[in-house]
């Protein structure tokens, strides 16, 4: 299963994570916002299009920049697979992002990214993403 993520970063530095429902699978955990990539569509496309549906916010595809990924098993189902996730920055969007789904979203900076309760293929993607941001 290919799934995609965004770390979108303000101009201070700071990185938007999101908070799973807690009805779903790593309920309550902070995530990089995003999610699956539909049939006929590409990474980037499936981003934009999670991105409003999960923040109400509007992104181009010439924004998002890839940093990183991460893989391993699809967790809590009956079907067995592997799960690759790609993450993107994205440092433009239009709109004020705002919880659509989930339970909260929230800003973190540099030094307490990754120490949030997170699912497991989460923390290597924070990590990437943290060696970027202090490059």
């Amino acid at each position: 299963m290919l799934v995609v993520a965004a770390a979108l970063v303000r101009s201070d530095g700071r990185v938007l994570l999101h908070r799973r429902a807690l009805d779903s699978l790593h309920g309550g955990l902070w995530e990089f916002p995003g999610g699956k990539v539909s049939d006929g569509e590409t990474p980037e496309i499936a981003l934009v299009r999670e991105l409003s549906e999960e923040l109400d916010i509007a992104v181009q595809e010439s924004d998002l920049t890839p940093v990183g990924f991460a893989s391993g098993q699809i967790e809590g189902t009956s079907r067995p697979g592997s799960l690759v996730i790609l993450l993107y920055t994205c440092a433009r969007w239009q709109g004020e992002p705002r919880c659509v789904e989930g339970t909260d979203i929230g800003w973190f900076d540099r030094a307490t990214l990754g120490r949030q309760d997170m699912p497991p293929l989460d923390y290597p993607l924070a990590r990437q993403l943290k060696a970027l941001l202090a490059s």
